[in-house]
């Protein structure tokens, strides 16, 4: 494929998580607090204001952070409420999601080969899942093996990163509708 890096303006890197934090907080409020916590990473990387936070959040703040989520999610959980029959089924429904969402954008990728005569890798469809940045670099390598002139890193985490907040984005509709629905 094709790639022809545009320059994009400080400007624009800037306004992105602020208007896509706005715009989802409109849409979706249910989404706004992971949206907006992701972005927020975006705008400290991006502003340039903020360099040793924004090295904090990338490192030090995250493993913190998944380290004492680990924690506290281990801790509260028993042997006897993970290990059962139910726990099983929620692995097996993933495994399926998974499988079912690279079908599908293997297949949607397919479509948008043939229909842009050829010009656009049918792979960049299975790094669409939000498994960010893991799926992106998987179709990548895929391709890469494949012919090693073929190279689609940028377009496959385009495709991941738009699949990642699609993800947020759906959650929050689900959330939403799911709460009307128990009325709460």
């Amino acid at each position: 494929m094709d790639y022809a890096p545009k320059p994009i303006s400080k400007m624009t890197l800037i306004l992105f998580p602020v208007v896509l934090t706005l715009v989802v907080g409109l849409l979706v409020p249910e989404a706004t607090p992971l949206i907006s916590m992701l972005m927020l990473g975006n705008l400290l990387k991006m502003s340039g204001v903020v360099d040793r936070l924004s090295k904090a959040a990338e490192n030090e703040i995250i493993n913190i952070a998944t380290l004492f989520l680990g924690l506290a999610i281990g801790s509260t959980m028993s042997a006897a409420a993970f290990l059962n029959l139910d726990t099983g089924k929620i692995m097996i429904l993933g495994l399926f999601a998974f499988v079912l969402d690279t079908v599908a954008g293997l297949l949607f990728g397919k479509l948008m080969c043939v229909i842009s005569g050829g010009k656009i890798n049918p792979l960049i469809g299975a790094a669409g899942i939000s498994a960010f940045p893991m799926a992106g670099r998987l179709a990548a390598k895929t391709a890469n093996d494949e012919d090693p002139d073929n190279f689609i890193l940028m377009h496959a985490m385009g495709a991941n990163t738009a699949g990642q907040l699609g993800s947020v984005i759906a959650g929050g509709i689900l959330l939403s509708v799911v709460s009307k629905m128990l009325g709460v």
